[in-house]
């Protein structure tokens, strides 16, 4: 009988610690889960003890038998993993842990992360202050069923798809400026960091993006033939002028949201320890992490979230999107204009939603607080299948084929965690936060803090497998050029290029086997 869950939904238990003369470890029901862990100093950082460090360290440690499923690797998302039916709604439950509190304001959070927001001024207050220049009217447009985005297909437009705008630094003083971590990058001198679409009644949009495909066939061992399709990227109809010549498009999807929490709760030394390994390995993959800086603490944070991991927490990525998609200003990215230029005159002149009986933002708090609540409790759907034949053999060619490296299966989360409800889990993110570069064909030039124009944060593969089910199709890479997930595995140029020859000289049955795998993530 598979390990799919039930439809039932059945709350997890909560990992707990014993201790005995022979053994530390963690335990979830009667099963016992000996763990390893990190060096000393680093521990300190976690929350850890050194019993603590050295639990993580057992347990996060590479399996080498693939013979059977690893103990608790149906819990993808810790104890708060949702057990329940895999269907369309599979992403979008709270995380399996929360007490009546946080239920309410998860639940407080989904109201406002499918808000509607109209234009200021409006009868609806607590509602205006959209735009003036924007690509979406609410979270839930981009990320429908919390899951992941889609580029324009057949003449049809896509709101979870857009076009982020840079251009290199030109001057000795925004040269040391991005390396003091003051800025990501440098907007477009007209445009700004993102072209919107539309704009408020009264505004014209900044223009529309095109893609057009050509397409690149791959043979693989056996014969077989993949047909890739090739992007290229251009804007029309740009209503305020040209773009500055040395401005790039970066085309972006939005991503699934499941987890989100978790990642930030995993310790930054263990994002470190692994890139560490890395560096000391001779296989050409060396990821590194993205320098950020907080826009609440101001501190300067190891960046986990969007496709370069340009934002170091939940809340600096709820507040970045805000700002950015729907330009609604909130207390870590006060500016009502949004992504609105000096040079956009027009737009700046619009009304916004700023209500002074409510704060100083459109958004203020608790609002930020509560969709922070909700994207970070956001439950990881259980794994499926995992104890098949064919996913126990595909588990073990991710490893042969060097997946792993990238794509590290699991991490315990850190004992003082942001949401509390987090600490101490063992998740399976499969991704080990970092940059990597991935070659020339997935290039976008584009630098974001320390990331490359080459470079890439590792995404998560918790979830994947439900693609099709939750959102109705398949879009995989940042900007969905990858309609399957094999077609994903073969864009894989730089340090990803070895796993993906590795795969490419597998026979059919094997490729097969790998994909069943990724299906039961």
């Amino acid at each position: 009988m598979s390990k799919t869950a039930s439809s039932k939904a059945v709350r997890p238990p909560r990992l707990r610690l014993w201790t005995s003369a022979t053994a530390l470890c963690f335990a979830a029901g009667a099963v016992g889960l000996c763990a390893i862990g990190i060096p000393g100093a680093r521990a300190a950082e976690s929350g850890y003890s050194e019993a603590d460090a050295e639990r993580v360290r057992a347990v996060t440690a590479p399996t080498a038998d693939f013979s059977r499923p690893e103990a608790h690797e149906t819990l993808s998302g810790g104890a708060g993993t949702f057990a329940g039916r895999s269907d369309a709604k599979a992403m979008s439950h709270p995380d399996a842990t929360l007490d009546d509190k946080g239920v309410e304001n998860f639940r407080l959070g989904f109201a406002l992360f499918k808000k509607m927001w109209v234009q200021a001024p409006s009868s609806t207050q607590a509602s205006d202050g959209l735009g003036p220049l924007f690509n979406a009217r609410s979270c839930q447009s981009c990320h429908v069923r919390d899951g992941r985005g889609r580029p324009p297909e057949g003449g049809a437009g896509s709101q979870s798809f857009l076009f982020r705008l840079a251009r290199t630094p030109a001057s000795d003083t925004e040269r040391a400026a991005l390396a003091a971590h003051e800025h990501l990058n440098f907007p477009d001198p007209i445009y700004g960091q993102q072209l919107q679409e539309q704009g408020v009644t009264g505004l014209k949009g900044e223009g529309r993006p095109v893609i057009t495909y050509g397409e690149k066939a791959v043979t693989l061992a056996g014969g077989d033939t993949v047909t890739l399709r090739v992007p290229t990227y251009s804007v029309v109809d740009l209503a305020y002028g040209p773009l500055d010549p040395a401005t790039t498009l970066s085309p972006r999807i939005a991503q699934s949201l499941a987890g989100m929490g978790l990642l930030e709760a995993i310790p930054e030394a263990q994002i470190l320890a692994g890139a560490d390994r890395q560096a000391k390995s001779n296989d050409g993959v060396h990821g590194r992490p993205n320098h950020v800086r907080d826009p609440k603490t101001d501190e300067i944070l190891i960046g986990r979230f969007g496709w370069k991991a340009q934002n170091p927490t939940v809340r600096a990525q709820a507040a970045a999107a805000l700002s950015s998609d729907i330009g609604i200003s909130s207390p870590d990215a006060p500016d009502p204009y949004g992504d609105c230029t000096q040079a956009e005159a027009a737009c700046r002149k619009m009304p916004n939603g700023v209500q002074k009986r409510f704060g100083d933002t459109e958004a203020p708090d608790p609002v930020l607080d509560l969709l922070t609540a909700y994207t970070a409790n956001l439950a990881v759907p259980a794994r499926r299948d995992v104890d098949q034949p064919d996913v126990l053999a595909g588990k073990a060619l991710f490893h042969q084929a060097g997946c792993a490296t990238c794509h590290t299966p699991k991490f315990v989360t850190a004992r003082k965690t942001a949401e509390p409800q987090h600490a101490f889990q063992l998740i399976w993110p499969y991704s080990d936060l970092l940059l990597h570069d991935m070659g020339a064909d997935l290039a976008d030039g584009q630098q974001v803090g320390d990331a490359t124009g080459r470079e890439w944060r590792t995404a998560p593969l918790w979830g994947i497998g439900l693609a099709q089910t939750v959102n109705g199709y398949q879009a995989y890479l940042h900007d969905g050029r990858a309609r399957t997930l094999e077609e994903a595995i073969l864009w894989h140029g730089g340090e990803g290029e070895g796993a993906r020859n590795a795969y490419a000289a597998m026979q059919r049955a094997d490729r097969q086997k790998l994909l069943k795998f990724l299906g039961s993530l």
